[in-house]
């Protein structure tokens, strides 16, 4: 499924709205403090065993039913504390990575919707969704079941996970096989697994390639460094090349041109009756 862009392709900016490179770690700012803070803890606390728990948890999907666009309003109440290049109401940064991706890309609908709704699982921080913490949602995403590779930023604070000194746990391939497909991978808890989870049983049509990108958008190891590979089976493997065309719009459509929802709105509607039911379970 080879696409090519529109001429007038969107171009990566080279700094975020606060002045810095983004997904800069290192740099000094009371947010860097923050976000360090949010991956000690989010390192520490997500273990195995943890998010067996947790998956078994949502997966009941017992907590509230309404549609994907009340969902988009309700993120506007969430801010991502993990996110060194945004601080700004989410449905804002849903309609710029969307429309970026509709620019580009005009005739792949199912990639504008993607683009709108992959960060729905962030309603995981609400009340009504369990209030999660921060560390149990956002951030960048990681295997569990084996080792924790070194491209996973803040990679030191693993020294205080239960994980790292398990032997079963601890080795490359640790509990998985060579090629066994990341559908089989337990992956560190959050929005992605979430809201790939709320869209599946909901019978979303979405194809293969836009739940991929739900389910594996914050897994930067993998989409960035390239570690963890040798998990990866064939499907694995193309459907990765859209998620690093994604990934582009996600990271670096984050700015502060405003959109206007109500002007755009109708057309994502008519996206969402496509590819989901009207109302879903959550």
């Amino acid at each position: 499924m080879a696409v090519t862009p529109a001429s007038d392709a969107f171009i990566a900016p080279e700094i975020n709205s606060f002045g810095q490179s983004f997904r800069d770690y290192n740099a000094e700012s009371e947010r860097q403090k923050s976000v360090e803070e949010f991956y000690r803890l989010n390192h520490i606390n997500q273990t195995y065993d943890f998010v067996k728990k947790m998956r078994e948890e949502y997966s009941k999907l017992n907590r509230v039913e309404m549609s994907i666009w009340e969902c988009c309003e309700l993120l506007n109440e969430v801010v991502d504390d993990s996110d060194p290049d945004l601080d700004e109401p989410q449905i804002e940064h849903l309609l710029q990575t969307a429309e970026a991706v509709r620019k580009d890309y005009p005739n792949e609908d199912w990639l504008h919707l993607t683009a709108l709704i992959h960060d729905l699982g962030k309603v995981l921080l609400l009340p009504k969704f369990g209030g999660l913490p921060q560390w149990e949602v956002v951030g960048d995403t990681h295997p569990l079941g084996c080792a924790f590779d070194e491209a996973i930023v803040h990679h030191k604070y693993f020294k205080e996970n239960p994980d790292h000194n398990n032997s079963s746990y601890n080795s490359k391939y640790g509990i998985y096989s060579h090629g066994c497909g990341l559908e089989n991978v337990m992956m560190s808890w959050g929005h992605d697994d979430y809201m790939y989870l709320v869209a599946k049983e909901n019978g979303s049509t979405l194809p293969q390639a836009g739940l991929f990108i739900i389910r594996y958008h914050s897994f930067y190891p993998l989409h960035k460094s390239g570690a963890y590979e040798h998990l990866m089976n064939k499907e694995d493997e193309e459907n990765l090349k859209w998620l690093q065309i994604f990934n582009k719009y996600d990271l670096y459509s984050k700015s502060k041109v405003r959109i206007d929802v109500e002007k755009v709105k109708p057309y994502y509607l008519s996206l969402i009756d496509k590819y989901f039911p009207e109302k879903l379970i959550w």
